[in-house]
């Protein structure tokens, strides 16, 4: 199946997929209009937030920290809403992490591997906040749920690729998905480059605009090597059974 017919048109927003019709290890395929990951549904139109609506959306997972909220324009959102910040940290700790994010992205040998080693520093530094919105997801009622951060490609990616790994979706497919969104935010992207004033921010934009598949194939295998696999992450991170199965069920039955 290909992957463009997951893709939704919801005014405003350029990076939005539904999470179903991708192959499952064991012969099925997970179920649409269950998850749907996009960039920031504050950039809807009204007939963005209309679509969302008729494609039954009930609940939005927030992933932006509080600093990203308080500049986001007055709106009422027509869906409930849970904030639940992937990166949380106070400015001490914050200055180390982006350090340490830094020294990783210079040492690495490629874009992918600065990528990847970005993203377990994130795991690492966050992996409760990660577990929290696994849970937020498998906790949500009936009806549809939207996963987004900003770009709707790092934090957003890392959170639905637990999720598809927790429905027995393959790395191979995850991170296929993980991939389009370098594709999908490219007009954004152009637009903050055209922006850029010295070369260096150019050369950061360029970096953190790539979404290689091998990066997210990396930080699963780094997982599993740490941990013994992404679900031992994330029971290690603070989810029980219970969340695990529903988080897998939300996308399978």
């Amino acid at each position: 199946m290909a992957l463009r017919s997951r893709e939704l048109a919801w005014e405003g927003c350029l990076n939005v997929r539904d999470l179903g019709g991708l192959p499952t290890q064991d012969g099925a395929e997970t179920r649409y209009r269950r998850v749907v990951r996009a960039d920031s549904v504050r950039q809807l139109s009204e007939a963005g937030w209309k679509a969302v609506a008729d494609y039954g959306v009930r609940t939005v997972v927030d992933l932006r920290g509080d600093y990203e909220l308080r500049d986001d324009p007055p709106a009422e959102l027509p869906l409930d809403v849970v904030h639940v910040p992937f990166m949380e940290a106070n400015q001490e700790e914050w200055n180390a992490i982006v350090n340490e994010i830094e020294a990783a992205a210079t040492a690495a040998p490629d874009e992918a591997g600065a990528t990847r080693d970005v993203y377990l520093i994130f795991l690492e530094h966050f992996r409760h906040n990660a577990a929290a919105g696994i849970r937020a997801v498998a906790r949500a009622p009936e009806g549809g749920v939207v996963v987004h951060c900003v770009g709707g490609k790092d934090r957003t990616g890392l959170l639905c690729a637990f999720l598809l790994h927790l429905a027995n979706v393959g790395i191979e497919e995850i991170a296929a998905d993980y991939a389009l969104s370098e594709e999908r935010l490219q007009p954004r992207f152009e637009l903050w480059l055209a922006e850029a004033e010295t070369v260096a921010e150019r050369e950061r934009l360029r970096r953190i605009s790539r979404t290689p598949a091998e990066a997210m194939v990396g930080v699963f295998d780094e997982l599993d090597r740490r941990y013994g696999g992404a679900t031992e992450f994330l029971r290690d991170a603070g989810l029980g059974d219970d969340d695990l199965e529903l988080a897998a069920t939300r996308l399978r039955n």
